[in-house]
């Protein structure tokens, strides 16, 4: 998208040094082409005031606000001071504090009824919204101008200030040490290169379109003199983002489609037609129609590349099952690859118990037909893995459920057909592709996730992959209620949580109690001495600790088992199939558990300190109750406050049992751009401006865009400066994630 001689230019060239390295430290910008495309997070009229109810909890933040009271407090004998200034917009209240000799100039700068931008992280202090010594410019007659840093930008901030009146101010994403006026003063430094960047998209795709051309719309979202400049700047820069990506995704297809692989049609008469005899219920409808579109993909002679989603407990692992057994009936191999030990036991011993004789392929009585399921994990015993190693080579080995030990180089299959890879987040690209690799040809692609994905994540994230759905539960699951306990507002709702555990449990139910942290070793950690009349924040409840407690205390007389992610192998398996079979009460566990693991009996959860857990990985922890014919209960502990947006959030998990829906929630609490973002791709995100939930229309048709032009180009050759951009968004490290994911 950048002209290497002008937009790649390093920042320190222009900014000089100091600023360059707090721009690359802590928002990840290097090059004039880097600036220029971080864009202002919104805008504010001079003059107008921030909404401070919707400000965020541990962001940096700017605002615009009027101080509607300050004074002056003493404090250890009289020896210390500090200000405290109220802002105020009629939405709510935000505090200012100020320590020490640091209170005498905000003092003078900020009397009742001024206003200036203030910029700092927000934090809670005595249950208020404050920001403590933020660094403020007065907005007030004449932009009189206040910097409590030294200026990383060597020009008069006051200047700059001056320079946005009766404008927009663009408020940009900021950092400690380099606020959004100072980032504002250094886009003004390079916005007059923004003429010499390349357009990428088609003359005909952006004139059909009515968009403006790139360097237009760079000038416009940096310095709009009008809302109507805004949205055109914004419209043609989301067009950008997602062309091009769709162009990259598009070509990916392409050679995808063009890949040979061996036709692996299901067999009359074979494992696959026992199996279904022996199921002792019905497929849903759901899973009758996904099942078609993959044994549709396997009868091809190109790999298929299928996304199943579905919701916890849809049964994605019958359906990956009967996949399986179509691959073996056509004398293929097929392997499953689970994130951790736990859930590749798991998934290993529910397969067996399904298939019964069919899986003792190998051993006298088996079944007519009988293949064999082998487990491979990185703790196995020496003789069994080798025994496990000579079953795959040989082909004696239909399937194989095993860690990132299927990986290694001595794993060889004798005929590798389908790999299908479970809760795929959890792997990087390069151990998927090193599992693909060792087919003879490329083998199909069956890849699951338990966490819902809205349309646009899917064909943004996911678009080289074809997606199937199973919204659809099983017959005879049960529904899961779902409280928020507030332990700190109200303590006799945790107490009355743990009457409802015993209640389960005497019942002859079971339960979990999950945590954010192991609690053992991992804690010698030095705790940061917390700045003066800074509340230290709590440390996140242990396993070790918690178990401890309920032990002792409002479990006592339970039979209480731990589990977490550095037990051994052994152990943790033991552990679960004590659990699995009603000899445990009640597991305390990380979130080891929070996929594949089933437990029908297990009726109750309690997840302590839910706050501190994501939207998405409460609705999978939540997936692990109500498996069974009883129904399912689970109490979301919290010590955040009733107003704060964590208890929003949990508020919103508790209201909806819809994965689908808190997807979208999720994806909404994220930071824009999370999408090609470092969990993925191990580089920054390539989307700064397009919003994946907002701008489905863009996406589609963008995508729509894009494989007509690689179906007309496939190498792009009419199509220099949208090459160009791709070469930009298609780094070695995006490279690796679109060709391997």
């Amino acid at each position: 998208m950048d002209d290497v001689s002008a937009l790649d230019e390093p920042l320190k060239k222009t900014l000089g040094q100091p600023t360059a390295k707090v721009m690359a430290e802590h928002l990840g910008l290097h090059t004039v082409g880097d600036l220029l495309h971080h864009y202002p997070r919104r805008y504010e009229e001079r003059g107008r005031l921030t909404r401070l109810a919707d400000l965020p909890l541990d962001e940096d933040v700017t605002v615009v606000a009027q101080v509607a009271d300050s004074r002056v407090l003493r404090f250890n004998g009289g020896r210390g001071q500090r200000l405290e200034i109220t802002l105020t917009d009629g939405s709510g209240r935000l505090q200012l504090v100020f320590f020490g000799r640091g209170i005498h100039k905000p003092h003078k700068d900020l009397p009742p009824g001024s206003r200036a931008m203030f910029a700092g992280k927000v934090s809670v202090f005595n249950h208020k919204l404050q920001l403590a010594h933020p660094t403020y410019v007065t907005l007030g007659p004449g932009g009189d101008a206040s910097d409590e840093t030294e200026d990383l930008v060597d020009d008069d901030t006051a200047a700059a200030v001056d320079d946005f009146a009766g404008r927009l101010i663009p408020i940009y994403p900021a950092c400690k040490g380099l606020e959004s006026w100072k980032i504002a003063k250094a886009v003004d430094l390079v916005l007059p290169r923004a003429a010499e960047a390349l357009d990428p998209l088609p003359e005909a795709l952006r004139e059909g379109r009515g968009l403006a051309p790139l360097p237009d719309a760079l000038h416009k979202v940096h310095r709009p003199r009008t809302k109507a400049d805004v949205e055109d700047a914004r419209a043609r820069l989301k067009w950008d983002e997602a062309f091009v990506l769709q162009v990259a995704l598009a070509r990916r297809r392409r050679a995808d489609g063009q890949l040979p692989a061996v036709a692996r049609r299901p067999v009359a008469g074979g494992l696959l037609d026992a199996f279904d005899a022996r199921l002792p219920f019905t497929l849903t409808e759901g899973q009758e129609k996904v099942t078609g579109e993959i044994f549709a993909e396997l009868g091809t002679e190109h790999p298929m590349h299928r996304l199943l989603q579905g919701e916890v407990g849809s049964g994605k692992t019958l359906v990956a099952l009967r996949a399986m057994l179509a691959v073996v009936d056509a004398g293929g191999q097929a392997a499953m690859l689970a994130p951790t030990e736990v859930l590749a036991q798991q998934h290993h011993r529910s397969i067996t118990e399904m298939m019964g004789e069919l899986a003792e392929g190998g051993t006298l009585g088996a079944a007519e037909g009988a293949t064999k399921v082998v487990l491979l994990t990185g703790s196995m015993g020496a003789a069994a893995r080798r025994q496990a190693l000579l079953d795959l080579v040989t082909g004696e080995a239909g399937i194989v459920i095993g860690t990132h030990a299927l990986i290694e180089d001595k794993v060889q299959f004798h005929d590798l057909g389908l790999v299908v890879v479970d809760e795929q987040h959890r792997f990087g690209v390069e151990q998927r592709d090193a599992l693909r690799s060792k087919g003879r040809q490329p083998p199909h692609l069956l890849v699951m996730t338990a966490t819902p994905i809205p349309r646009t994540v899917a064909m943004t994230v996911f678009g080289d992959l074809e997606t199937s759905v199973l919204d659809q539960l099983p017959a005879g699951r049960s529904p899961i209620a779902s409280h928020v306990v507030p332990a700190t507002d109200k303590p006799h709702f945790l107490a009355r949580a743990w009457d409802r555990v015993r209640e389960e449990v005497g019942a002859g139910h079971q339960a979990y109690v999950v945590c954010p942290r192991i609690g053992d070793e991992e804690d010698g950690r030095k705790k940061q001495p917390a700045a003066a009349e800074e509340p230290e924040k709590r440390p996140a409840l242990a396993v070790v600790e918690v178990a401890d407690k309920l032990v002792a205390g409002p479990l006592a007389g339970l039979r209480v088992e731990i589990l977490h992610g550095r037990m051994a192998p052994d152990d943790k398996d033991a552990v679960m199939r004590r659990f699995a079979a009603g000899e445990t009460d009640v597991l305390v566990a990380t979130t080891v558990i929070e996929v594949g693991v089933n437990v029908p009996n297990a009726t109750a959860m309690v997840i302590m300190d839910a706050d501190r857990f994501g939207v998405s990985q409460l609705h999978q922890l939540r997936g692990r109750v109500g498996r069974g014919s009883a129904p399912g209960l689970c109490l979301l502990v919290t010590d955040a406050p009733e107003a704060s947006p964590a208890r929003a959030r949990l508020g919103a998990v508790a209201a909806t049992l819809d994965g689908f829906e808190l997807s979208r929630i999720d994806l909404e609490q994220r930071r824009e751009g999370d999408v090609l973002g470092q969990a993925q791709s191990g580089v920054r995100s390539s989307l700064r401006m397009l919003a994946v939930i907002d701008d489905e229309e863009v996406i589609a048709a963008a995508r729509e865009e894009a494989a007509a032009v690689v179906a007309k180009d496939p190498e792009l050759t009419g199509y220099p400066e949208l090459r160009t951009a791709l070469d930009a968004l298609l780094d070695a490290e995006r490279e690796r994630y679109l060709d391997k994911g």
